[in-house]
């Protein structure tokens, strides 16, 4: 290589993953073509087991929030008035995040209260996932991230309600809540679907 020849520059990086997704996409090779709809017993069950929930919904909705982002610190970033605390303490007296729990137990409160109207539940979930997409610019697996997060703090919080097989239950409804907002980041054109989510 002569001195005028010089080397090509090097290529740019990958783009950052997370869980194996990149920005802009979300898994969807495993996407079914709609959610699987709860039976009557399933809904009963999800009832029956919130309303023990609701009773303290902002407690437990910072408990979610606070494991989530002590659990998963790039989360914060989407939230400027308590992205840079780190210590669950300071974030528990966070007015902000106590704001935050109830609009997402509030949210979840909606869903199950329309589980018997599945056109409202897709409505609602709809506009949660157009915002999250649109104005926040929220990365959709931090929904099944929160999802499972959730799950964890019900069952250990309220061992006596979370069986196994209400569990099994909350884990199908929890999947089909983010089929459903994934799909609104799809109908806003977030979404380059991938059908290798690597």
């Amino acid at each position: 290589m002569s001195r005028r020849e010089s080397p090509p520059p090097p290529s740019p990086p990958p783009p950052p993953q997370l869980l194996g997704v990149r920005r802009g996409e979300v898994e969807c090779e495993d996407r079914p073509e709609r959610a699987e709809p709860l039976s009557d017993a399933e809904r009963e069950i999800i009832q029956d087991t919130w309303g023990q929930v609701y009773k303290n919904c902002e407690d437990v909705g910072v408990s979610v929030l606070i494991r989530f982002f002590v659990n998963f610190p790039s989360a914060k970033q989407y939230f400027s008035q308590f992205q840079d605390m780190e210590d669950p303490d300071e974030m528990e007296r966070s007015s902000q995040l106590r704001h935050h729990a109830r609009r997402v137990m509030n949210a979840i409160n909606t869903v199950v209260e329309n589980l018997h109207d599945p056109e409202k539940v897709s409505s609602v979930l709809a506009l949660v996932g157009k915002a999250h997409a649109l104005k926040h610019k929220v990365e959709p697996m931090y929904f099944k991230i929160l999802s499972g997060v959730m799950l964890e703090v019900l069952s250990e919080d309220f061992p006596e309600f979370f069986t196994a097989e209400v569990q099994m239950v909350w884990t199908k409804l929890m999947g089909a809540v983010y089929w459903h907002v994934t799909g609104a980041y799809t109908e806003v054109g977030w979404l380059q679907v991938s059908s290798s989510a690597v």
